[in-house]
């Protein structure tokens, strides 16, 4: 194993012996908290990513793990998805695209071009990505909701339609860089050349330089604006997904691409279920001549209520399944089940005549069970007495 890495399953704080599923959440967990998009300008968060990405990349894959498990880090180093990417070293858009093909989004990677929705790879001048989250409830999940969001964002300008120049003039070639958006500088020592490259501070970077600037924007070519949009959220989302508005980010300048709004899916607990990724669990209080006789309870369920039979002799903690009573899958007819698990119910107060009829039960009861371990208390009755 390398010296300069940890082990995966540390890295994702989980067992060696855990399921898929669990090293899923874990590395969702730690990729939400380290994301770049959390922790601007971060490196050791950033770094952080990387590795959770790296470690959740070889651990959820079945074969990679197997081979990881029997001869570590070797065994994947310089394999694609491995720790070594190919061979050129597991690098920040490698990380985010695995992100994002498991959790963000609700693409395939095919064509969506995930560098661009975090506002990497993306062409000259574009504008920076926005973010804004979005809370649901579980009822939220199970239907779809649509949502409007209220947005503030730099906008293209309409007086010079983008361009930053008064009457809609376009920009020039900055004097400064040649229109490279860079200045180099060189720099001579003992030890021979050295090549400095920095953003032109004329230009920003840009490489384009507006001569007779528009006074709306201030040759920025945007200016603030509002905007009401409306989100249509499908059924089946979870925590942590995020859904791409293409164009709805912040304008380049001068005339650039805007940047995509990103909105992020967050869950509000619920008061009565608990997510388990499809599936539901509730708990449901009977009392206890139910729980020994049987009987019918009704049990509340994300879309109303459903009758559920207890069978006799119940035990408290059984837990009962109510097919497709679940959370929708996403971008499918499947739906998962809910889960009911009974609690027998003991009451703190009682009645005169409650107490009169369980002591006179109590007493039936007695006489029905048999001693526990009886035959071994008799051997040792017998061999010390």
């Amino acid at each position: 194993m390398s010296p300069t890495k940890r082990d995966y399953y540390e890295v994702l704080g989980v067992e060696r012996g855990a399921s898929v599923e669990e090293i899923k959440k874990a590395y969702r967990k730690k990729a939400l908290e380290h994301h770049p998009d959390r922790n601007p300008g971060d490196a050791g968060a950033e770094e952080k990513f990387k590795e959770a990405t790296e470690a959740y990349e070889v651990l959820h894959d079945p074969e990679k793990r197997q081979r990881y498990d029997q001869f570590g880090h070797a065994s994947v180093s310089g394999q694609p998805g491995g720790g070594g990417f190919g061979g050129q070293g597991f690098d920040l858009s490698d990380a985010l695209r695995a992100f994002m093909r498991d959790f963000g989004g609700f693409e395939d990677g095919s064509g969506g071009g995930f560098g661009d929705v975090f506002g990497r790879g993306s062409g000259p001048g574009r504008g920076r990505n926005l973010q804004v989250r979005i809370v649901l409830s579980l009822e939220d999940v199970v239907e779809g909701v649509s949502r409007k969001i209220r947005l503030k964002r730099m906008g293209s300008c309409s007086d010079c339609n983008g361009s930053g120049g008064r009457a809609g003039a376009g920009p020039t070639a900055c004097g400064q860089c040649g229109g490279s958006g860079q200045i180099r500088r060189v720099q001579r020592s003992l030890l021979g050349q050295f090549v400095q490259v920095a953003p032109c501070g004329a230009c920003r970077g840009t490489g384009r330089a507006v001569g007779d600037p528009c006074p709306a924007c201030r040759g920025e070519g945007r200016r603030e604006v509002r905007e009401t949009i409306s989100v249509e959220i499908p059924a089946g989302v979870a925590e942590g997904n995020y859904i791409p508005i293409p164009g709805k980010g912040n304008a380049g300048r001068h005339g650039g691409p805007a940047g995509d709004l990103i909105v992020v899916i967050e869950e509000k607990p619920h008061e009565l279920f608990e997510r388990h990724g499809d599936d539901v669990v509730c708990d449901v209080p009977v009392s206890f001549p139910m729980a020994v006789r049987g009987g019918h309870v009704e049990v509340p369920t994300l879309r109303g209520v459903a009758s559920l039979t207890i069978p006799a002799g119940t035990q408290s903690h059984q837990v009962f399944r109510l097919r497709g009573q679940g959370l929708p899958h996403l971008h499918s007819s499947r739906k998962g089940d809910q889960h009911v698990r009974v609690r027998v119910w003991t009451p703190k107060k009682l009645s005169r005549e409650e107490k009169l009829i369980l002591d006179k039960l109590g007493e039936i009861m007695n006489e029905k069970t048999p001693a526990p371990c009886g035959g071994l208390f008799d051997r040792i009755r017998d061999t010390y007495c």
